[in-house]
């Protein structure tokens, strides 16, 4: 009843055209309060391409501004990739019908480097595209004192990408809700990862929004409408496929690949390693590492692992690493064993495997 209150007052009592957003916001609110999106006193700048997810992106932000306990600030922000035809100006001046600023970066040269990488080629390349704009995106926003970067990016778009890493990388893989990138030092967030694309396009149909054709020479010719194409045949054969493929991206309870059976043994000994995939498991480990209520929050950051002697759980281990550092959280080893030499082989054995991921971090 908050929430409807919420968007009737913002509406001032038109309810005809607000189903579409009323979708859209939940399911905002549910990416929100699932993965700690938004925090009090964010700045976030939001990437916005033109199309319907960016526009829906942006408006849907705007009217959840007025939720209770949110008190947070955005800036829609666009890249002039220096694509020819193309009409910011225009949707700026939009923008401002919607009582928002439309920030224009030039990043024309994108363009240009594409343009050169093609080579021979039919298509521009779009991973190299797609590295350049969220770098620039990144340096925008850090350069004008944003804390956070967002991206329109929906529930079917982590559905394709799935996809795409199995079929061309040969791993299961798709974006996060939430990631904070080292490198650039900035959080990255996707408000719109439970909104299905239909009820965007549905809702910037019925806000009749001013969505900007795009003008990459790419557009509906990419591996990804393949797969898109593909996605939406077996949803006309299976329709419950749908929610069930949306599902599995948090099913983590019913993970059941063969990695999850996988030890890494230490050479020249009985002890080998597990790294925690499953509830069961961590529920497991952090019986052993005794949590206080105060370091929970921290060992959930770090990579958990069950400790095994001649495949019998002997303890549990967690590392906290990224290409600074590698740290060792906590480690408890039952007391019927060789508890020093068994701690220090595990710490070695793990410290190896994390230097070889990050060779310059330093062990702490």
């Amino acid at each position: 009843m908050l929430y409807y209150n919420t968007y009737r007052t913002f509406f001032k009592g038109d309810l005809s055209i607000m189903k579409a957003i009323r979708k859209i916001l939940a399911a905002i609110r549910k990416a929100d309060h699932e993965f700690g999106l938004i925090k009090q006193g964010d700045k976030i700048m939001v990437g916005v391409s033109g199309g319907k997810d960016s526009l829906v992106l942006c408006y849907a932000l705007k009217l959840y501004q007025k939720f209770p306990h949110t008190n947070f600030s955005f800036q829609p922000m666009i890249l002039d990739l220096g694509f020819p035809n193309s009409n910011i100006k225009k949707l700026q001046e939009d923008f401002k019908k919607f009582d928002m600023d439309l920030l224009m970066v030039d990043c024309s040269e994108i363009y240009k480097i594409l343009s050169i990488q093609k080579k021979d080629k039919e298509n521009l390349p779009c991973s190299i595209c797609s590295r350049m704009k969220k770098a620039a995106i990144n340096k925008a926003a850090k350069e004008l004192g944003y804390t956070k970067v967002a991206f329109a990016h929906h529930a079917d778009d982590a559905i394709e990408t799935i996809f795409m890493n199995e079929m061309y990388g040969g791993r299961i893989a798709t974006f996060a809700p939430f990631m904070h990138l080292e490198n650039a030092n900035i959080d990255f967030v996707r408000p719109l990862i439970y909104c299905r694309e239909s009820d965007i396009e549905k809702c910037a149909k019925e806000l009749n929004l001013p969505i900007m054709k795009s003008t990459c020479p790419n557009d509906k010719h990419t591996m990804r409408q393949v797969i898109k194409d593909y996605l939406a045949h077996i949803y006309k054969e299976y329709p419950f496929a749908k929610e069930n493929f949306l599902r599995m991206l948090t099913n983590n309870e019913h993970l059941d690949i063969w990695t999850n059976k996988m030890f890494e043994s230490i050479e020249g000994t009985d002890l080998s390693y597990h790294l925690v995939t499953t509830k069961n498991d961590a529920l497991l480990a952090m019986n052993y590492l005794n949590s206080r209520q105060n370091n929970v929050e921290d060992l959930l950051k770090s990579d958990i692992y069950l400790l095994y002697k001649k495949y019998e759980i002997i303890g549990a281990m967690a590392i906290n690493s990224n290409p600074e550092s590698i740290a060792v959280i906590a480690i408890k080893i039952k007391k019927n064993v060789n508890v020093y030499n068994v701690k220090k082989k595990f710490i070695n054995a793990l410290n190896k495997k994390y230097l070889e991921r990050y060779p310059n971090a330093k062990r702490k």
